[in-house]
């Protein structure tokens, strides 16, 4: 099993960036995914989730309006695109995949909104 972040960076405040998924070693259609992140001295939090067939989507309430979780099955990849970033977006972001009492997390991929 195997969930590989990439797309992070450093951007300038108020700039964009893609965040991507890959996931491989399980059946992906069947689970929910879900982007979460920490930054440094604070506590691992949810960002975005989805669920399976992108039936619906939730987001903290710190990122409604600017960041937008979607999912590509045919690719198995789950996505998190991120606008109007603030320097309080920074931080290492993580992908999950749920399913029951199942889940995988990715290693992380660092973003850094700093000018």
């Amino acid at each position: 099993v195997q969930l590989v972040e990439s797309g992070g960076g450093l951007v300038q405040p108020g700039g964009s960036l893609r965040l991507s998924c890959a996931a491989s070693g399980f059946t992906f259609t069947s689970y929910d995914m879900s982007w979460y992140r920490q930054a440094p001295g604070k506590e691992r939090e949810l960002v975005a989730a989805i669920t399976r067939a992108g039936r619906s989507a939730n987001y903290a309430d710190s990122v409604k309006g600017r960041f937008a979780i979607s999912r590509d099955d045919y690719k198995n990849t789950v996505y998190l695109q991120m606008n109007s970033l603030k320097p309080e977006d920074t931080a290492v972001y993580y992908c999950k995949a749920l399913l029951r009492w199942t889940e995988y997390w990715g290693q992380g991929t660092q973003v850094t909104v700093s000018s």
